[in-house]
């Protein structure tokens, strides 16, 4: 598959397939859809089917794309091959595009490349934006909490990030619920309130909703929601066991032994539900999440264009019935 050097972007990308959902009360507007560049997008990946991947994205709507500091593998390098697609296709669209980037676990050695300080931090941001051939990111996260460093450091960097140029919003990612107060007023009263938290959210891990999902909406935070697929669980790809060539099978993020019988049988009444509803499951794992205006949008991983419109497919149809909803929870919990 060649490199796109002329690409053009699809007239049709904003004509209403896509929805776009007010994050809090910002002036912000994400896709319902996401893009990450967790997986697929690193140096022992295809660029060019990865390229070919994140145009299909923004053909369809989808102009938030997700990474981090340490994506890949290698560390660095989806941050590094989305800089050439910039470069290759994006440059033009660059208003256009919502480009989020992380800093918060490990990504070099020594005491100043991982967790929270202000030096890890804001030197991370720096090595991302060269990585990316960017002046400025449109959100910059703290992408966990560091209980070593006074949150008083990790979020005053973030302010002074915003004020640099550097970042035009913050957000947060995998804090404890008991942080989040404080986080977000410290954050609101220095005029740089939090635009918007990442945190693992799907239909068959529900922590987000003890307390997190709630006090964003308090406190007029948005929520993306990682993970919506169980790493790939809530799809067809394990209805009848483990494919040779799945990640399960590779047994590095997602364990062989999670897959047991009944969990088995679980992801089969799952399906049947979205069957129903003439979705796949896949389909309906992520339309479950856009049901309540609770999640601003649903972070998503494709390996391919096919996957990725599959997935797309989600917000066509994001209602459900009291009784649906009773048969997924009555299935999973």
């Amino acid at each position: 598959m060649p490199e796109m050097p002329d690409y053009k972007a699809d007239d049709t990308r904003y004509d209403g397939r896509m929805p776009y959902i007010r994050c809090g009360h910002s002036g912000v507007r994400l896709p319902a859809v996401s893009l990450g560049f967790w997986h697929n997008f690193g140096s022992v990946d295809d660029f060019d089917k990865a390229h070919a991947t994140a145009c299909c994205a923004f053909d369809n709507g989808v102009t938030c794309f997700d990474l981090a500091n340490n994506y890949g593998p290698e560390y660095g390098t989806a941050e590094e091959n989305l800089g050439r697609m910039m470069d290759l296709s994006f440059r033009p669209y660059r208003d256009e595009l919502f480009i989020t980037t992380k800093a918060g676990y490990d990504m070099w050695p020594g005491p100043y490349g991982d967790w929270g300080s202000r030096k890890y931090l804001m030197s991370s941001l720096d090595q991302s934006l060269k990585r990316m051939r960017l002046d400025y990111v449109d959100l910059f996260y703290s992408h966990r909490y560091d209980p070593d460093t006074p949150l008083e450091e990790t979020m005053q960097a973030l302010v002074d990030i915003v004020r640099q140029g550097k970042a035009l919003y913050i957000g947060l990612s995998n804090y404890p619920v008991d942080t989040l107060d404080f986080c977000f007023g410290y954050l609101r009263e220095r005029d740089v309130p939090c635009l918007i938290y990442q945190g693992r959210y799907n239909m068959m891990d529900r922590r987000m909703e003890n307390g997190i999902l709630s006090t964003c909406r308090d406190h007029g935070v948005g929520f993306t929601a990682f993970s919506p697929l169980a790493q790939g669980l809530l799809t067809d790809r394990y209805l009848r066991g483990i494919p040779e060539d799945s990640r399960m099978a590779r047994n590095h993020f997602l364990k062989r032994e999670v897959l047991t019988p009944q969990l088995l049988s679980r992801l089969n009444r799952l399906n049947g539900i979205a069957a129903a509803r003439n979705q796949s499951l896949s389909e309906m794992a992520l339309s479950w999440l856009l049901k309540d205006g609770l999640v601003t949008s649903v972070l998503i991983g494709a390996s391919s264009p096919a996957q990725l419109l599959t997935n797309i497919r989600a917000v066509r149809n994001t209602e459900f019935t009291a009784d649906e909803l009773y048969e997924i929870d009555s299935i999973i919990l």
